[in-house]
């Protein structure tokens, strides 16, 4: 497995987190892996490079071939990646509101699924598609990307003081309280609520549970040989109960059944996401 990351040049920082590049490659005549993605607090534009990307939405079994490029945005259930030979995939990963400056949609317009990007964006994504397609470095496919999100500067919608807010609160791994965030973002508690719903796509408190959850998860496929116990206690669950139930929510699955997966899955995509 490669994982290759990079931050974007200081323009494109208010709103984008960083840039991966994702490879992996099963050896000839190895049966597909079926590689756990549960959500995450980030937003994800993915152009794939190989091999058309496989998935299966978790409690689903509808296996869907995805166009070249998707537009990621909120999700609340575990996305399950099928590998065959070479997945190859490039990421940008926007900071919370990000996505929402870049497409002036409301986020909850794109919630729980991953749309094409030509329906998103238009045609010059097939464009970018192959260009990148054509690279043979990724600090080739990063300038790329930023000509194309340089581009869109004139037009992207303002930074406010929510988004600043939202990404500390990402930082902090959901663990400020929804009245500190709404303070931090100049907003009323009603304010507040209705910003969220558009600009990053969950209410409140459900991004907070999302952003404890994912750093629990993270930690864990960083290094295996942590507890749950631990991971719960570092990650500010003091609750077994409440750390249950955002892995059922989050991962469809418990925190036991999650080990098992994970040990028998040679692909921990998420133990590299820095947040």
């Amino acid at each position: 497995m490669l994982f290759l990351q990079h931050t974007p040049q200081p323009a494109l920082k208010s709103w984008v987190d960083y840039f991966f590049l994702m490879h992996l490659r099963q050896d000839e005549g190895q049966p597909p892996v079926v590689c756990p993605f549960p959500p995450t607090p980030l937003q994800f534009m993915v152009f794939y490079i190989d091999d058309p990307a496989e998935t299966k939405k978790e409690g689903e079994t509808v296996v869907k071939t995805r166009a070249r490029c998707m537009v990621v945005g909120p999700q609340a259930t575990r996305m399950n990646l099928i590998v065959r030979r070479s997945h190859r995939c490039f990421v940008i990963a926007f900071k919370p509101g990000g996505l929402y400056r870049l497409l002036g949609i409301p986020m909850r317009e794109l919630f729980d699924d991953g749309f094409e990007g030509r329906e998103v964006l238009g045609s010059e994504v097939e464009s970018i598609t192959e260009q990148l397609q054509e690279a043979t470095t990724f600090p080739e496919m990063v300038v790329i990307a930023e000509n194309f999100l340089v581009d869109k500067l004139s037009t992207i919608e303002s930074i406010l003081p929510f988004d600043t807010a939202m990404q500390l609160l990402v930082k902090n791994n959901g663990l400020l309280t929804i009245e500190q965030v709404a303070s931090y973002s100049c907003l009323s508690l009603r304010q507040f609520e209705r910003k969220c719903h558009e600009r990053v796509g969950y209410s409140p408190k459900f991004f907070a549970r999302l952003a404890r959850f994912s750093s629990a998860y993270r930690l864990r496929e960083r290094d295996p040989r942590l507890s749950w116990t631990a991971i719960a206690h570092d990650t500010g669950y003091f609750d077994q109960m409440h750390f249950i139930r955002d892995f059922k929510q989050f991962a469809g699955i418990t925190p036991t059944g999650m080990s098992e997966q994970m040990s028998a899955n040679p692909f921990p995509m998420q133990g590299s996401l820095q947040l």
